[in-house]
């Protein structure tokens, strides 16, 4: 397959794909209005399984308002809220509630996940930290010994030389009395 068809393929999958969407979207509002369930943008994406955002896509917006009006011919409404500007029904306010109480459930859970997963970021970068320090200190530590160790063997050796040179300077010394006691002799005979 050639990367020109293999493109066309995508964008054919792709756009089945949306109809697909629309389809059901289409077939939740029906569906939702022979139950007498209120048709809202949130009920129709929740029963269709799509974003709300397609529910109030050109196409299928016209279905969803056609299907409110009809169902608010047939049931007496209440004043709508003036932010709305849509007839709210008993119906429509308890589906927007179970569909809110739904949202607020998995943000909750969302929210849950991600504190766990900021905990475990948090404690690692607490031990992080400490172990490249400790890490650090250690090679530190082993450096300083290496050279401790690197100036007692020097010290130990200048001590063993001083102790050879103390001993030939002593026997020189022991030379010398011995020396001039012969002179001394020599010269009082």
């Amino acid at each position: 397959m050639t990367a020109p068809s293999r493109a066309q393929a995508m964008l054919a999958a792709r756009a089945k794909a949306s109809q697909d969407k629309r389809k059901r979207a289409l077939a939740a509002v029906q569906a939702l209005e022979a139950a007498g369930t209120p048709v809202t943008a949130t009920a129709v994406a929740t029963a269709a399984g799509v974003s709300t955002w397609l529910a109030y896509a050109d196409g299928v917006r016209d279905h969803v308002q056609a299907a409110r009006r009809r169902q608010a011919e047939r049931e007496p409404v209440p004043a709508a809220p003036p932010d709305r500007g849509e007839p709210v029904t008993q119906g429509s306010l308890r589906t927007d509630l179970a569909v809110a109480q739904e949202e607020i459930r998995r943000l909750r859970a969302e929210r849950d996940k991600l504190r766990a997963r900021l905990r475990l970021q948090l404690g690692a970068e607490i031990e992080g930290p400490e172990r490249a320090e400790l890490i650090a200190r250690v090679a530190s530590l082993e450096t300083a010994t290496r050279q401790l160790a690197a100036e007692r063997d020097a010290r130990a050796a200048e001590a063993s030389h001083a102790q050879r040179r103390i001993r030939e300077l002593e026997d020189d010394l022991t030379a010398a009395r011995e020396s001039l006691r012969r002179a001394i002799r020599q010269a009082n005979r």
